[in-house]
């Protein structure tokens, strides 16, 4: 069974992380048994559970990528206006 990354992990909701521990604990065990044809079948249940957490994981990221952008434009705004009164004091 391939486990999720803890990233996606931590975004899930008790009940999908309480359902993602069941569903491993399950195909761990078919997977013991050599049940390979029926662990398959769990893993890709557990491929649909941890959509909502991988979409999360991408919205936090998205996030963070426009805060970063209103930094960096804050940041060159505060310098621009910083440069016109040097030069406007540079004038007087």
């Amino acid at each position: 069974m391939r486990h999720c990354s803890v990233q996606v992990r931590g975004l899930l909701t008790r009940d999908e992380l309480d359902r993602y521990n069941a569903l491993m604990e399950v195909g761990s065990y078919l997977e013991s048994q050599t049940r390979y044809d029926l662990s398959a079948i769990v893993q890709a249940e557990v491929d649909l559970l941890i959509q909502p957490g991988i979409e999360r994981l991408k919205e936090k990221g998205r996030e963070r990528d426009r805060k970063t952008q209103e930094y960096l434009e804050e940041r060159r705004r505060a310098e621009w206006e910083a440069q016109m009164r040097q030069l406007d004091e540079d004038d007087d």
